[in-house]
């Protein structure tokens, strides 16, 4: 009997599975929210030296706002005032001789700064002064969030594969919602940023458990479906945040608002099913019967589950319930190993190149609201596409060719003058919809890859070199500074590597998924044909158990 056949009779894609599509899209709509949440958090507004002292003592006699500025701080090419430095005393001349100020004495803002809230109420750099001195801090809330993102991941890939994708969702909602919310009480940086660190090691749960879930969940012709719709929670999150965003301009309830849908996603984690296949695979066949006669009933197949027994289900896999699985089992084995090794090599590379396009596609001319959702826009028609070659030509020719276009766009653009915006914004818009359709590929892709026994671990495993390749970006365009074209070369490099690794991967559209790390390791098992692979595999059920279940349930084997 294999899995794949027993999800078909009973609905791949029914009212059951619809129903956890849902559930899992809540919660990933906050993962986009809070991972791009430090765009607006941490903005820094316009700001120069708080004078008010000066005026407390009277110095100012009856000077208007401007006058004031003028004597206290040094202007800037622009004709702004400075932003860290004041004069070391007033310079009232200013006030009748329009001479340079260049040369007069200046010190560092001596009471604080005042800060323009046109645009924001409050920031974190108004909150904390994270300004002049202190603004690479600004900067760090981000590497700090996308560091517990990273060990996160590992954790809630390693947990779930031992105690089941169901509790540790849970848990995911829950802490991760406690530490966000938490996190807006901060009486220092240093506290917010503890917080912040726990809040995206907690809140990748949610999207590491529930990617693995509904693939677990749907029959072989759905999971391009169930991939893509996956991938558009983040294109409606990050659509959504500018709009969220322009109406919230308080950070702290800007951080409550972007949360709030996980008290929602808390409540509906009751109607969320365990992943029978884990429970298959892990020895607990009568839950695992439980799970699957709900999905049944609520896909009005009931006559299906109801010849059945627990006990049948046992035969599925073999070796379920006889061993936990971890990490280490990603290496041990020769084709595991590879396997490990090319798909993290592609997750690093997809996750460094894709944040660094965004962070460095300028030339919009937009305010950052409308650029933030310009940039969720452009990933929709990326993923239909996707949704469209995903069935036509597969998943390896899909990711190693999205890969290759993007690294080409890159490549346009080392050779597009830097006054020629238009053009630039163009190829570079190009490029991240490649790169987008080469993420969302390689999500799918890598939950086909590996066995149902180790498929939280090697997704936990992947994703944390993604997110070691979210914290590379930033760094890669800082070699700008030494060459123009740096940053865009070496991100170029890494999509033609990835290109070329992804070539090196099996095929899975329409193969059945993996159960066991032996389905792996066998001759060719990976790139048989589904009704080749399920056929050998139910060849090799012993006789007994033939004899036994096989009368009752014909119509598996």
């Amino acid at each position: 009997m294999k899995f794949e056949d027993l999800i078909t009779e009973i609905n791949g894609f029914g009212r059951f599975q619809k129903m956890i599509l849902c559930i899992s899209f809540v919660g990933r709509f906050t993962i986009p929210c809070h991972f791009l949440l430090s765009n607006f958090i941490a903005a820094v507004p316009s700001h120069h030296c708080d004078i008010s002292f000066l005026d407390a003592e009277g110095i100012f006699g009856n000077l208007s706002r401007e006058q004031k500025l003028t004597v206290s701080i040094p202007a800037q090419d622009d004709g702004t005032p400075a932003s860290c430095h004041m004069f070391s005393y007033p310079q009232f001349h200013l006030l009748t001789n329009s001479s340079s100020s260049a040369e007069l004495p200046v010190v560092q803002c001596q009471n604080g700064w005042e800060y323009d809230n046109s645009t924001f109420i409050s920031t974190l750099a108004t909150q904390w002064d994270l300004v002049c001195d202190n603004k690479g801090l600004n900067k760090a809330v981000t590497t700090i969030f996308f560091v517990g993102v990273m060990f996160g991941a590992a954790f809630f890939g390693g947990m779930s594969d031992r105690f089941g994708r169901k509790p540790m969702l849970l848990v995911s909602f829950i802490s991760g919602m406690a530490f966000t919310l938490a996190s807006i009480f901060s009486s220092s940086f240093i506290m917010f940023a503890v917080l912040r660190f726990f809040s995206g090691f907690t809140i990748t749960g949610i999207v590491i458990v529930s990617t693995v879930l509904n693939v677990e969940w749907v029959d072989i012709q759905h999971r391009r479906l169930v991939c893509i719709i996956d991938s558009m929670a983040w294109a409606v999150g990050s659509t959504s945040l500018s709009l969220i965003a322009f109406c919230i301009r308080d950070w702290r309830w800007l951080t409550v608002a972007v949360t709030s849908p996980l008290l929602l996603s808390t409540i509906l984690w009751w109607w969320v099913p365990e992943s029978a296949r884990w429970l298959i695979a892990n020895g607990k066949a009568e839950k695992a019967h439980y799970y699957l006669h709900k999905c049944a009933v609520m896909n009005c197949k009931e006559e299906v589950i109801s010849r059945i027994k627990p006990e049948a289900l046992s035969i599925i896999v073999t070796d379920g319930g006889k061993k936990n699985y971890s990490y280490l089992d990603l290496v041990r084995t020769p084709k595991m190993r590879r396997l490990a090794l090319l798909t993290g090599t592609i997750w690093f590379c997809v996750a460094t190149m894709t944040y660094g396009i965004s962070l460095n596609i300028t030339g919009f001319g937009l305010n950052m609201y409308l650029t933030q959702f310009v940039y969720g826009a452009i990933e929709v028609p990326s993923k239909l596409m996707v949704y469209y070659l995903l069935e036509k030509i597969g998943r390896r020719k899909t990711e190693a060719g999205a890969q290759l276009l993007a690294g080409i766009s890159l490549m346009i653009n080392i050779f597009i003058p830097k006054d020629q915006w238009v053009g630039r914004t163009v190829v570079a818009v190009l490029g991240k919809g490649f790169a987008v359709a080469a993420f969302c590929t390689i999500v799918l892709y890598s939950s086909e890859l590996y066995p149902t026994v180790l498929r939280q671990n090697g997704m936990g495993y992947n994703s944390f070199l993604g997110r070691l390749g979210v914290s590379v970006a930033p760094l890669v365009l800082l070699l700008d500074s030494f060459w123009g074209h740096f940053s865009q070369t070496i991100l170029c490099s890494v999509a033609l590597i990835a290109s070329l690794v992804a070539w090196q991967l099996p095929e899975t559209r329409d193969r059945c998924l993996p159960e066991t790390i032996e389905d792996v390791e066998g001759p060719g098992v990976m790139f048989r044909s589904q009704e080749s692979r399920c056929a050998q595999k139910n060849k090799k059920q012993k006789t007994k158990q033939l004899e036994q279940f096989q009368g009752p349930f014909k119509m598996f084997y």
